[in-house]
This record gives structure tokens, C-alpha cells and sequence, in this order.
């Protein structure tokens, strides 16, 4: 991907996609090149906006807010937008799929069922949520110090500012954009620059199925200027953030100048821990879906995988075997399992995160490096790869790859394996693989990570909340509390006292005793 200082596209397979402002297309004097990952040509070029369009975007979303014309409808009329949006979603899947697979690698497999299969599922449930959710309810009577009744609101925060990443570009968008809208806010949306096209294009939808301009705005542009400048902006009350650790740290401290609410969903070295009782037949399968699910680019990956002692050459040497009837190929045949990564930059990181584990002592049990032959001759491929010979000081097992790369180290009891388990910096994701149901409780208990998975890996449930433990973000995303993070809590007090000597204040100020009654208006 790369910034084209040209005054027109190139023709491209897929065309040029503009951003939208405020119900309209909105291009620029520069363009981005999207290239193929697994044929390095270039399919579509997109406007390259600037920290004006970003301006231009926040005063629309703004406008749109103030005016009332999204959130001042009742919910069950932005509930029926949503649901309108969900059938063409529903209709259209092809086309997005065709466009998620072009920019960002993944297979025609995991593109229909998890990338964009997945989105639908997940904006019919943010649809029910709008139409469910309580926004306001009757709180407590108190009869003291003076009788009252307390009313209870959830509000729309206002403008949501949003920054989502390349791996999963319209699912991952959706988690802040969906609850935001089903809440009555507006948004702007600055999606990752090598995959924004599954955005431009939903943002398209919604407003051909009735969104109201300035509701949803798509602002193209490099995170550096235009991504930094939206979680500066002081027209943005709220951000929602996916990304890697070190921009969600920049993007906290740029929000807290204007006290913006954050969501952050951020990094992890997620460990999977093999239990000595465990199936073999079915963790080699879960182990290796765990950490190869889209080429290992997911944020909850299974990447570090602890396994007792006691069965660690018997589960390395399937693991292995296993591994190599992966089939990389073409992403748009239905037969391939795994695709190239998704960009020349995570090529190189990958590579180069290969090359240390191999210099510090890392023992290649399978691939380590690039597949051959005439296929790869063109595309951004890695070998699906296992690392034994691990130990806790090596950067391979400490740092997040993101790439198709696992590794293996034993344990010698369960204390062990969680003690490992937990020393990170992260707390995103774990998996404990056994086939007794009560130690895997027990385990899971005491690793400090937001979810934990048993006999099982990436089930991400749109039901309930998801997010990390320390540095790997900050609130949560998904479940019935969703839009909790996307509205202010109003506490309205209505006095029912009716007599001036029964308010509070007789505290300060004293009431003669013969001072009648003041009737007061009740609501």
C-alpha cells in the first residue's frame, strides 16, 4: 500500500473508492494504492484524506448529533434503520467478501464465515440491542432526608471517534460503530489504510438504506496524521480503539487532554496450556486453529503454547504432523486453508521475528520461512511454523508476531503452567485444553485474562462482553452491556416532599413553625 502523488486513479480492478462525509462521497489530491496480498497487484485505489476531511467529518457528525435526527428518534425507529441495513448486509455478502479477500488475504473460507459472515451476525444482535436496551427507568424512592424519586438515563455520549485495524476491517469496525449508532450517537470512522474497503462501502449502505447524513462518516488517511489528529480532536467525545499496545498507549494519552471515554482492545501473547490429560486427537486441531486462524493475524491468537512435560514430544509430533497438510494457496479457492499475510510490512516483520527465534535457540519443528514454488513466486507468503526449544526469556515467546508462527515450551505441574501462563504484560485471550471439566475450571480461574476458552479457541460470542486484563485494553466490547460504553449515566432527582419544612436544607436554614405548607408541582 502506498500513496500515489497523482492527480487521477489507475484503472484498477475494483475501481476508486472515495470516503464519506455527511451522506456524501468526498475524494482527495492523493490517492492509496490497495494491493493484493497474494499477487501483489494493486486492485483498487482509495482517497487519501488529510486532517481536513478528518474536520469536515467531526463538524457533520456533530451537526447531525445536535440536530436530533438520529438520536432523537425513538429506539424502535433507529432499531428498524438497523434492521433494514441488516438485510442488504445480508444480500450483498458476496460483494463483501470479494472486497475483504482482495485487500487483506484472507481465504474465501474464513472471509465468508468469520470476516464478514460474522459482521452480519453481529449487527443483527447490536439491532435487537437497540430496540432492548433500557435507556431510562425509575430508580429509588427515599423518604430521607427528603422524599424523592429517582429517574435513571442513559444518553447518547455525542460524537464516537473510532480507529480500526487491518486484520479484521469491517467485524472489528463494527464493534464500536454498531453499539454507537444503536445508542444515538454519531460516528466518524478512521479505518486502517491497507483495508478500508468493507468500510466505504457499509458506510454506502447505510446511508442508501436511511441512515441520516452525518451519522456515519468514513475518513480515509495515514494513522500517524489523521488517525492521531481524531483521538486529539476536541470535537470527539468518545474513542474506540483495536490495535496493537504501543498506538493504544499514544491514543489514551492524546484523549485524556480533552477527557475523552476510551475503549481500548489492544495486544496479547495469549497462552494455551495442554493439560496432561488432554485429547490429543482434538487440542492438535483446536492448538493449530488457534494460532493459524487468518495467518495468525488475530489479537487473541494461540501463540504460546505451554504443554506438560509428560506428553510434550507426543503432542509436538502431531502438532507437526498435522501442520503440514495445511494448504496455502490461492485465497479464493474454497480448498485452501491459509493465505499470505496481509501486507509486505507484516511480511518483513514476520521474517524478521523468525530469524531471532532461531538466533536465540529456538529449534524449527516445521516451516520457518517461505513456501516454495510458482505459486509464491508472487505474494506475501510464511510458512505456518513451530517453534520447540522455547523458553520464557526469548522474544519470540514474550512478543506478539502476529503471523503464522507458534511455539512450544513444557511445564512440569498446573501451578507451573499458570505461574507461565500469566507472565506477560498481556491479558487478552487463554485456552486450557483437558478433559476434565473441574481442573479446567479451576485453572482457568487463575489466569488473568479476560476470556478463557476450554476445549476450544476464537469463539468470540456477539452475547457477551469481551476485552483484556492489563495491557491489553481498557473496557469492554460486545454482550448486553455494549452500549453501556457508548452513553453518559444521568441521575435526574424529582423532589415529592411538597412541604418546605421537610427539605433538606432546614439543615442551614432554619423554618419558622408556623410557615405553611408550600404545595409543589409534581411531575
Amino acid at each position: 500500500m502506498t500513496a500515489l502523488d497523482t492527480r487521477g486513479p489507475i484503472e484498477v480492478a475494483l475501481g476508486h473508492f472515495t470516503m464519506r462525509i455527511d451522506g456524501e462521497p468526498v475524494d482527495a489530491e492523493q490517492w492509496f494504492e490497495i494491493v493484493n496480498p497474494a499477487t501483489e497487484q494493486v486492485v483498487a485505489t482509495v482517497a487519501k484524506g488529510t486532517i481536513g476531511d478528518l474536520d469536515r467529518a467531526v463538524a457533520a457528525a456533530r451537526r447531525s448529533f445536535e440536530s436530533g435526527t438520529w438520536a432523537d428518534l425513538p429506539q424502535s425507529e433507529r432499531a428498524a434503520v438497523m434492521a433494514g441495513i441488516g438485510e442488504r448486509l445480508n444480500e450483498d455478502l458476496d460483494e463483501f467478501v470479494e472486497l475483504e479477500i482482495a485487500a487483506n488475504g484472507a481465504t474465501v473460507r474464513q472471509a465468508t464465515g468469520f470476516h464478514i459472515g460474522y459482521a452480519a451476525i453481529h449487527w443483527d444482535y447490536f439491532t435487537e440491542l437497540a430496540g432492548s436496551y433500557r435507556f431510562e427507568q425509575a430508580g429509588p424512592t427515599s423518604a430521607w432526608p427528603t422524599l424523592a424519586q429517582a429517574y435513571l438515563r442513559r444518553e447518547p455520549i455525542g460524537v464516537v471517534g473510532a480507529i480500526t485495524p487491518w486484520n479484521f476491517p469491517l467485524l472489528l469496525a463494527m464493534w464500536k460503530f454498531a453499539p454507537a449508532l444503536a445508542a444515538g450517537n454519531s460516528v466518524v470512522i478512521k479505518p486502517d489504510e491497507h483495508t478500508p474497503l468493507t468500510m466505504i462501502r457499509f458506510a454506502e449502505l447505510c446511508e442508501e438504506c436511511g441512515l441520516p447524513p452525518g451519522v456515519l462518516n468514513v475518513v480515509t488517511g495515514d494513522g500517524e496524521t489523521v488517525g492521531a489528529a481524531l483521538a486529539a480532536h476536541p470535537g470527539v467525545d468518545k474513542i474506540g480503539f483495536t490495535g496493537s499496545t504501543a498506538v493504544g498507549k499514544a491514543i489514551g494519552r492524546a484523549a485524556a487532554d480533552t477527557v475523552k471515554r476510551v475503549t481500548l482492545e489492544l495486544g496479547g501473547k495469549n497462552p494455551v496450556l495442554v493439560l496432561d490429560d488432554a485429547d490429543l486427537d482434538v487440542t492438535v486441531d483446536g492448538v493449530l486453529f488457534g494460532a493459524m486462524l487468518y495467518s495468525g493475524q488475530v489479537c487473541l491468537s494461540g501463540s504460546r503454547v505451554l504443554v506438560d512435560e509428560s506428553i510434550h514430544d507426543e503432542f509436538v509430533r502431531r502438532l507437526v504432523n498435522r501442520a503440514a497438510q495445511i494448504v496455502l494457496g490461492d485465497p479464493e479457492d474454497f480448498d485452501t486453508d491459509m493465505g499470505p499475510v496481509a501486507s509486505a510490512e507484516q511480511h518483513q516483520r514476520v521474517l524478521r521475528y523468525l530469524a531471532i527465534g532461531v538466533e536465540e535457540g529456538g529449534v524449527v519443528a516445521f516451516g520457518g520461512g517461505v513456501p516454495t514454488g510458482p505459486e509464491f513466486e508472487t505474494g506475501w507468503w510464511i510458512e505456518p511454523t513451530i517453534f520447540t526449544g522455547v523458553t520464557p526469556e526469548m522474544r519470540i515467546y514474550r512478543e506478539e508476531i502476529f503471523g503464522p508462527v507458534l511455539t512450544v515450551t513444557p511445564f512440569s505441574n498446573d501451578d507451573e503452567g499458570v505461574a507461565m501462563a500469566n507472565d506477560t504484560d498481556y491479558g487478552l485471550t487463554a485456552a486450557v485444553w483437558t478433559t476434565d471439566k473441574e481442573r479446567a475450571l479451576a485453572v482457568g480461574r487463575r489466569i488473568r485474562a479476560g476470556t478463557i476458552w476450554v476445549n476450544d479457541h476464537h469463539m468470540v460470542s456477539c452475547q457477551v462482553p469481551f476485552g483484556g486484563f492489563k495491557q491489553s485494553g481498557i473496557g469492554r466490547e460486545l454482550g448486553p452491556g455494549a452500549l453501556d460504553e457508548y452513553t453518559e449515566f444521568k441521575h435526574i432527582h424529582l423532589d415529592l416532599s411538597e412541604r418546605i419544612d421537610r427539605r433538606a436544607w432546614s439543615a442551614l436554614l432554619s423554618v419558622p413553625p408556623d410557615a405553611p405548607p408550600r404545595p409543589e408541582s409534581r411531575v
